[in-house]
């Protein structure tokens, strides 16, 4: 399961209607690719479509969709988002990872 915090839930409802999507119907897509200084990448889009190979969530009134094979990296992982001056956007909190870089957009286990 991947959750999702109140402060991620609202900004995720703010950028999908700016964006042309639909909280209540599209979703979120999140996953993992190779890449970042830790060797792996966290990856956030908004999607409309799922497809056959995707886990489906909900979460705090968010749908979350993954690929299964981001998935054995982000199993238990919440997202959560920081802003105000400091603040770096959606912050993938992932039990998982062993290390991180400075930035928290790569990981590895």
């Amino acid at each position: 399961m991947i959750k999702v915090s109140d402060q991620a839930k609202a900004k995720a409802i703010q950028l999908m209607t700016e964006d042309g999507f639909d909280p209540a119907q599209d979703y979120i897509r999140v996953g993992v690719k190779s890449g970042g200084c830790s060797g792996l990448e966290y990856v956030l889009n908004f999607d409309k479509e799922k497809h056959e190979v995707d886990q489906v969530f909900e979460s705090n009134g968010i749908k979350i969709i993954v690929d299964k094979k981001s998935f054995l990296y982000l199993v238990g992982t919440t997202l959560e988002y920081s802003g105000g001056l400091n603040g770096k956007g959606f912050v993938f909190n992932n039990p998982n990872a062993s290390r991180t870089c400075g930035c928290g957009e790569s990981f590895s286990l």
